[in-house]
């Protein structure tokens, strides 16, 4: 797995690993070989978060993170290739303002973020409830797996 960071000043080495560990969790969960993955992340502000947005969601409104599947039909994957699952993009100062809302680290929220986007990447949705308590399971799960599970 190789997470591919346009800031690194805004994620530490520990906390990259955590992503990585995460993305691995995820893709393993999906029977998925994590080796050859790759994810771009990007951490941006909320008025680049609004105009991504805004341009690919027809949303003109700051939100805390975008997915941007690459991947249509993942039986069409070769293990034995490197392949670009997609982008995950954040909104660090949404990040820490939800984090304080919901009374937990801002790591715990910006992680629970990157898994959410990843499961994106992976094809889960949330538009119905069926699929919305899917995916929350899914998340928990691996929050839970990294030791960042809600109290």
């Amino acid at each position: 797995m190789r997470i591919l960071c346009s800031s690194e000043k805004t994620a530490d080495d520990r906390l990259m690993g955590t992503f990585e560990k995460a993305a691995e969790l995820c893709l393993e969960k999906e029977g998925l070989n994590s080796e050859g993955a790759e994810i771009s992340l990007s951490f941006v502000t909320r008025d680049e978060i609004r105009r991504l947005n805004s341009m690919y969601r027809n949303v003109d409104s700051h939100t805390d993170v975008l997915s941007f599947p690459l991947v249509e039909d993942f039986d069409e994957i070769d293990d034995e290739e490197e392949y670009m699952l997609g982008d995950v993009v954040i909104c660090r100062e949404q990040a820490r303002e939800q984090a304080r809302e919901y009374g937990h680290s801002e790591e715990r929220e910006i992680v629970y973020l990157f898994v959410h986007s990843v499961l994106h990447l992976l094809g889960y949705d949330h538009m119905d409830e069926d699929e919305k308590r899917e995916m929350r399971v899914r998340e928990e799960e691996v929050m839970r797996e990294l030791g960042l599970e809600r109290k």
